[in-house]
């Protein structure tokens, strides 16, 4: 009973959370309806990384205004090639990417959902 508890809770949890999606997906994605990529790059030990995960993405609000203006993507730079030109010297950063593959804005650190917002809602790309 214990382990379909855990399960159900997990499960739980999923639907809340942000759906990220692979590089490539987005791209597809991105195609059809000209939203701007999020990619979250992370580490797998980072603290600030989990902290926003768990603070921000976890957020069932938070996780719906990201995806109503963006594709999201996490790179785990301990398991994944990075699929852009970009430099990254902490984790958590934040590259939003248009339809051209242009960088539009970089975000590095860990923010709260106001912060987080409030450092985002302005990012638009051409249609």
């Amino acid at each position: 009973m214990f382990k379909v508890l855990i399960i159900l809770h997990f499960s739980l949890l999923q639907l809340l959370a942000l759906d990220w999606l692979e590089f490539e997906d987005a791209q597809d994605l991105q195609k059809e309806n000209s939203k701007i990529i999020m990619i979250d790059i992370v580490r797998s030990h980072c603290q600030y990384c989990i902290k926003m995960d768990k603070n921000v993405f976890q957020n069932k609000d938070m996780s719906k205004w990201i995806e109503d203006r963006f594709i999201p993507v996490k790179i785990n730079l301990d398991e994944d090639i990075l699929p852009i030109d970009v430099e990254v010297r902490m984790t958590p950063t934040f590259y939003f990417i248009d339809k051209n593959q242009k960088v539009l804005k970089k975000i590095p650190g860990s923010w709260n959902i106001q912060d987080f917002k409030d450092l985002t809602k302005k990012i638009k790309g051409d249609s």
